[in-house]
């Protein structure tokens, strides 16, 4: 199991032997699906690394700018309906599989494809998995009438962020999230709601924590698989 980090060092090796771990389940002629934020940001070179013939796509600007400077082949998530595998962080990660994403604003990029994927694969440090979800959950809002739908997410706050890639409002709720599942259907059915941090265990296929100079292993027979 390993110890646990003694501070930001600690946790940034974690990132790095997760990350390093995800990029070994990466098959020659694979589809790759990235995703963002400091834990992709060690996958990256680790999957530079082993030279293959690999076709990726990118779920923010800034992950496919530095894939690119690294000599990954990059292709526009337009062009693509199907990954075999999305590897990216989370900032949640509870026992049933139930993940929050969205620290960064991106949640709805990394929904879809993570979504596509045949096998979507999780990388985060000892600090991220949690016994039960709780707030903040990240929100992604249409500016049309974005006061309207606060109102109907309430307890809620706007971030003082720039809107995402999409031109979406990012948003936090606050409330309670002692039923996800409810949760999700409820800020799904909002009028108004782009998409919610809120990623169900059927999406997951294995998660990968770094504990001090170890990683361990979660694989989630429950997921879904689209061919």
């Amino acid at each position: 199991m390993g110890a646990q980090p003694a501070g930001p060092r600690g946790i940034e090796r974690e990132k790095q032997i997760a990350a390093e771990a995800a990029a070994e389940l990466v098959e020659d002629g694979m589809i790759v699906g990235l995703g963002t934020g400091s834990t992709v940001a060690f996958l990256l070179p680790a999957l530079a690394r082993r030279s293959l013939n690999i076709v990726c796509a990118a779920t923010s600007p800034r992950t496919e700018h530095a894939a690119r400077e690294l000599g990954l082949r990059i292709e526009d998530v337009a062009s693509i309906d199907r990954f075999d595998i999305t590897i990216d962080g989370a900032d949640q990660v509870a026992p049933d599989g139930w993940l929050v994403k969205g620290g960064g604003g991106a949640h709805t990029r990394e929904k879809i494809v993570a979504g596509a994927a045949e096998r979507f694969v999780v990388i985060v440090d000892s600090t991220k998995p949690v016994q039960a979800l709780h707030s903040p959950i990240p929100l992604e809002l249409l500016s049309f009438g974005v006061r309207a739908t606060m109102r109907r997410v309430a307890p809620a706050s706007l971030r003082d962020v720039p809107l995402s890639p999409d031109g979406g409002v990012i948003a936090d709720y606050h409330g309670p999230v002692d039923d996800p599942a409810a949760l999700a259907v409820r800020l799904s059915a909002t009028p108004g709601v782009i998409e919610h941090g809120l990623f169900p265990p059927e999406m997951v296929a294995t998660v990968l924590v770094g504990r001090g100079e170890s990683v361990d292993r979660t694989d989630f027979t429950h997921s879904s698989s689209s061919s």
